[in-house]
């Protein structure tokens, strides 16, 4: 993580994940929880980029905060 990242997540301690890569967040909601999963590619100036998932969050039903996946 870079300096950025550091003081991001200390300044703001409801951020759970930094990455300074380009993607988007795939969010899955049901009626027993919330999932986010960051996707990030490592290059954007051609076509065919691998996708991967460097992070996933989850929020359960019944259950305060967020949870690492």
């Amino acid at each position: 993580m870079d300096r950025r990242g550091e003081q991001w997540l200390a300044a703001n301690p409801h951020m759970k994940f930094y990455n300074q890569r380009r993607g988007c967040v795939r969010c899955t909601v049901d009626r027993e929880n919330h999932r986010a999963d960051y996707r990030v590619v490592p290059y954007v100036t051609r076509p065919g980029a691998p996708v991967s998932t460097p992070a996933g969050f989850v929020v359960e039903n019944g259950k305060p905060g967020v949870h690492e996946v």
